[in-house]
């Protein structure tokens, strides 16, 4: 491990002031992931400022009826809160379906969004990786790939990300906040991570030396009646092949409002827009969920060892979706 040095901030502004114009520095929050990878060698900051000391572990309710969580709040306290679990149940799932307790005591709101994707190829520096040294090749593509993308990817590569709690954040229009030198700036969920591209080590759209504060989560009735599930590949504590963050309104056996989220199938938190379109004011149905889950996944490109996710997938969003309806007819 490289050696570094360590600052603890006090305030927002102080943080900020610490790591701007530095490339090398890095904030730390649980450092339930920045401390493997610096383990590992992926991460070698010279500097690493402190961000837990900040008074950004609240959850509050704002004005219109959405709620505002601090960038330090852990996964734990997340996961507790009664208004979270009562307004957004698929949320709370989703923290709990993530890590272990003793991880989730650690990790943060900010960090989990910001946590790099747990590709063998990525972590392992003696092995090329687009994302980690810019030009050097994707080996995941040719080798082994049973729990990478099958949406999104492209010929530079083909990770996932690896967060519970980004699907469920994704599916309800989150909004991060942050702040930089320069002031505070906001991010809709929906545009924070970027495209892969021909650039996969360019992963959000944060400003470089930004401090995430928060995230918002915007007014969503539809939330109440809501789910999160998540296949693995072990019973413990072990990342998605495949999740589903959903929401589902049915009034008189059509479908008034839906949210749909996918995760473990991209290199980000996937928004199921064209089957939103498809179940929109359609009956609540198996057959309808069937149709939407294949509008979604006919863009898919599997590769040799993952192709099961697509079906997987397409069952997984009926199964929750059924769920739900059963639910919402009671």
């Amino acid at each position: 491990m490289r050696e570094f040095g360590y600052r603890r901030a006090y305030d927002v502004s102080g943080a900020v002031a610490l790591l701007d114009g530095d490339p090398d520095a890095r904030f730390l929050g649980g450092g339930t992931n920045l401390v493997d990878l610096m383990k590992t060698g992926v991460e070698r900051p010279a500097l690493l400022v402190d961000v837990r000391e900040l008074p950004l572990d609240g959850i509050e309710s704002t004005e219109d009826g959405g709620m505002r969580i601090g960038a330090t709040v852990t996964n734990s306290d997340l996961a507790a809160h009664p208004e979270i679990r009562r307004r957004y149940p698929a949320l709370a799932q989703a923290v709990l379906a993530g890590a272990s307790g003793q991880l989730r005591n650690m990790a943060t709101v900010g960090g989990n969004l910001l946590q790099r994707t747990r590709c063998g190829y990525f972590a392992d520096v003696t092995s090329d990786c687009n994302k980690r040294s810019p030009g050097s090749g994707c080996p995941a593509i040719a080798g082994e790939h049973h729990n990478h993308a099958v949406l999104g990817a492209s010929d530079h590569c083909v990770a996932t990300h690896p967060s519970d709690m980004g699907v469920a954040l994704t599916a309800f229009d989150a909004v991060v906040s942050y702040e930089t030198a320069d002031g505070p700036g906001e991010l809709p969920l929906a545009d924070f991570y970027l495209p892969v591209g021909e650039t996969p080590h360019l992963e959000t759209a944060l400003p470089p030396g930004a401090l995430i504060t928060g995230v918002t989560l915007p007014p969503a009735p539809v939330a109440a009646v809501s789910r999160y599930r998540k296949v693995r590949e072990r019973a413990s504590y072990a990342f998605a092949i495949g999740s589903v963050a959903a929401a589902l309104d049915v009034r008189d056996g059509r479908v008034r409002e839906v949210r749909l989220a996918l995760g473990a199938v991209a290199s980000r938190p996937w928004r199921a827009r064209a089957a939103e379109r498809v179940l929109t004011g359609a009956p609540a149905d198996a057959e309808n969920f069937a149709a939407a889950a294949d509008a979604e996944l006919a863009a898919a490109r599997p590769l040799p060892h993952n192709g099961y996710k697509v079906t997987l997938m397409r069952n997984l969003v009926v199964a929750v979706l059924s769920e739900l309806a059963e639910e919402a007819a009671r």
